[in-house]
């Protein structure tokens, strides 16, 4: 049966120019998949225009109201959103987040099936597609330029006042490091977008026996998973999966690395209930050598105790005083300096649209025309058409339907 797909206008504000499907791609879909439609609803902040999809061959409407299935990125304003359809994009609802929880209501009110792209996993509950790698390549690549403006030795642009990412490794190679030491955390797909920065770089990796005991003449990384900078309370050996099902027993062994390093590049996934990998009272110890974290798992008030707010695209640097626990400007002495920006792939959209697009149409397009045969769709569906959730994510129910929650 013919579905008909519409890439829809990003409507949030401030703009986000990133798509699901790019031109070339949606030719590649209709061409793999012949009983594909797709329109184009007009967008005058898409970082593909409007002509380029038309002169791909593609309608471009100001009412996509006929189309089966939307796609997006960001949230969709209430009012923006029409009954009966199948949306996909990013909710932030499956944490029961409070400023979207009228928005999961609205969804339920007007008998949409809701596929947030977070709950796209794989049957162990892998991520199959996100922004992960762009969002490690952009925050890696502020904090050096975070250091640079700061300290005054080299100054790179804005990735967003960049093209590509060719443009990204260009400006990098013009620039030369001081000699300092890196601690990177996580194994994920952001911490290996960061890891890109640093191997373009060419800072060089020592493991993490070598990077805490010894000095060097050049700058030097080290990557550190979950069980590095973890520990379990009672002395015994750790087990990531018995980590990862229960934290309780563990507690934080971030120190031995904030002690040697200069700025600390966070990567991880951090879970419910994990230790915070250091407190506001950790910064304050006198041999607390950080001074420089680019935040890219940036969560607030959480593991990285310096991270007091996200910052911003057009202002993304602030720096945090760890005795008075206060903001203060980023160059000021004896502050760390923060880079907190939550939206990092908004800065390269049209590669982090890319890059997405081959990962939606590898992963989730095939399941609209081979009876979901890997359960891609019925994993990810978090609402029904008659207005209830489903029961993968009848957690939600107090949130969705009770009264507002309150930060």
């Amino acid at each position: 049966m013919p579905i008909t797909f519409a890439i829809i206008k990003e409507r949030k504000n401030p703009p986000d120019r990133r798509v699901v499907f790019s031109p070339q791609k949606c030719q590649e879909v209709v061409k793999t998949f012949p009983q594909a439609r797709i329109i184009i609803e007009a967008s005058e902040v898409r970082i593909f225009p409007d002509e380029a999809y038309r002169a791909a061959g593609f309608e471009v409407k100001e009412d996509i109201s006929e189309a089966d299935v939307m796609l997006g990125v960001k949230e969709v304003p209430m009012d923006a959103l029409i009954p009966n359809k199948k949306y996909f994009f990013f909710s932030h609802t499956i944490k029961k987040q409070p400023y979207n929880q009228e928005l999961l209501k609205t969804i339920l009110n007007k008998n949409i099936q809701l596929f947030d792209h977070e709950t796209i996993v794989r049957e162990s509950g892998a991520r199959l597609i996100g922004f992960g790698r762009y969002a490690g390549l952009v925050g890696a690549y502020n904090g050096f330029r975070a250091l640079g403006l700061r300290d005054g030795v080299f100054n790179l642009p804005k990735v967003e006042n960049l093209a590509d990412l060719d443009e990204v490794r260009a400006e990098l190679n013009k620039i030369t490091l001081p000699n300092i030491k890196i601690v990177l955390s996580g194994t994920g797909k952001v911490a290996q977008g960061a890891r890109e920065i640093l191997e373009q770089l060419k800072i060089k990796e020592v493991s993490d026996t070598v990077y805490l005991t010894s000095n060097f003449t050049e700058p030097v990384y080290c990557l550190i998973d979950v069980m590095e900078y973890n520990r379990r309370i009672d002395g015994k050996a750790g087990d990531k999966f018995e980590f990862f099902e229960d934290p309780s027993g563990y507690e934080s062994n971030f120190m031995p690395y904030a002690k040697v390093s200069d700025l600390f590049i966070a990567g991880h996934f951090y879970g419910n209930g994990a230790p915070y990998l250091f407190t506001r009272d950790d910064a304050k110890l006198g041999d607390f050598k950080i001074n420089l974290i680019a935040d890219i798992s940036c969560d607030v008030d959480g593991p990285v105790a310096s991270n007091i707010r996200a910052s911003t695209i057009a202002n993304p640097f602030y720096g945090y005083d760890p005795i008075s626990e206060t903001e203060k400007e980023f160059k000021t002495p004896n502050t760390i300096t923060m880079m907190t920006v939550d939206n990092l792939p908004c800065e390269l959209p049209k590669d982090a649209s890319e890059g997405f697009g081959d990962m939606f149409l590898e992963h989730v397009i095939p399941s609209f025309f081979n009876q979901d045969k890997d359960q891609v769709l019925e994993r990810a569906r978090m609402t029904n058409e008659n207005g209830d959730l489903t029961q993968r994510f009848g957690y939600l129910e107090d949130y969705a339907k009770g009264e507002i929650v309150r930060q």
